[in-house]
């Protein structure tokens, strides 16, 4: 009897690890926080061990639908705790070059500022982008994870789609985006205020988040030309003792600022075939702890 309840136990593991990676990509995606994504397959964990499993003939997709759900309770919380988070908010980026649980799921939704963009859609909207268009779940699957018929799952993607739409900008080849980034750098680190205004667009936003704890705008910085003052003042205040390396953030090549091995900022952007419409900034120490610099 105690073999066999430790046999189960082990197939319920093993069951749950192996689906693992999916589970934290859906609830990052829906969350853009680390720790909020490890507690919410926390808890599908728990809900699995729980379970009758004897009962479940598709242990994947029960995961799968209690993670979603789970996560979207947890999007309606952390929908409130931001309307009171001090400053800007940004989504806590990732090593996807180092984290085995998005390392072999990178898509545009897991970009900063795609997460950004989820945000400002309602957590059922979140869920079915999410799993239509990062994880390609049919919608007959989605509507049993929302409780509804399959189409109504698709009439709440065709609002979802349609709001990212009109504010997501058209892609551009990796290699461009990094040649831009480092152009980027090289003008905002030597402080050539017109070198970084042909690089940004007339409509070019700033977003800092420096979480109450660093100083930060309290709000985002609009138009290439106050954008472009503001990243040239924000380099000075940053002193000369920084150092800068290009990392991978998100799927995409970002800026690490480090002061010895401690890291100071992350600096991702957003472009688009006409130059470089977003920068996200993450000053707030709690969200850089997975890029610290090791000793040489």
């Amino acid at each position: 009897m105690v073999r066999a309840v430790m046999v189960g136990q082990e197939r319920a593991f093993a069951a749950f690890e192996a689906v693992r990676p999916r589970l934290f990509g859906i609830a990052y995606r829906m969350l853009g926080s680390v720790p909020d994504a490890e507690d919410v397959v926390h808890d599908a964990w728990l809900r699995w061990q729980q379970a009758d499993r004897d009962r479940v003939r598709d242990p994947d997709g029960f995961l799968i639908t209690t993670t979603s759900r789970l996560a979207i309770n947890a999007a309606t919380s952390a929908r409130a705790r931001r309307e009171v988070y001090p400053g800007q908010w940004l989504p806590e980026p990732v090593d996807t070059a180092a984290d085995p649980l998005l390392r072999l799921e990178r898509d545009e939704s897991v970009e900063l500022a795609m997460l950004l963009l989820l945000e400002r859609l309602s957590p059922a909207e979140r869920a079915v982008y999410v799993l239509r268009e990062a994880f390609d779940y049919p919608f007959r699957q989605i509507g049993e994870v929302l409780g509804t018929t399959e189409a109504n799952a698709r009439q709440i993607g065709r609002r979802a789609r349609a709001h990212v739409a009109e504010e997501r900008h058209d892609p551009v080849a990796r290699a461009d985006h990094g040649r831009l980034l480092r152009s980027f750098l090289a003008a905002a680190r030597t402080g050539d205020l017109d070198q970084l205004e042909t690089l940004l667009t007339e409509t070019a936003i700033s977003y800092a988040d420096g979480g109450g704890t660093v100083r930060a705008a309290p709000m985002p910085i609009y138009g290439r030309e106050n954008v472009a003052r503001y990243l040239v003042g924000l380099m000075a205040k940053f002193g000369h003792d920084l150092t800068f390396e290009i990392v991978e953030s998100n799927g995409q090549p970002a800026i690490l600022a480090s002061r010895h091995t401690a890291a100071a900022a992350l600096i991702a952007i957003e472009v688009s075939p006409d130059g470089i419409e977003r920068v996200l900034i993450t000053l707030n120490p709690a969200k850089l702890a997975r890029f610290q610099r090791r000793e040489a």
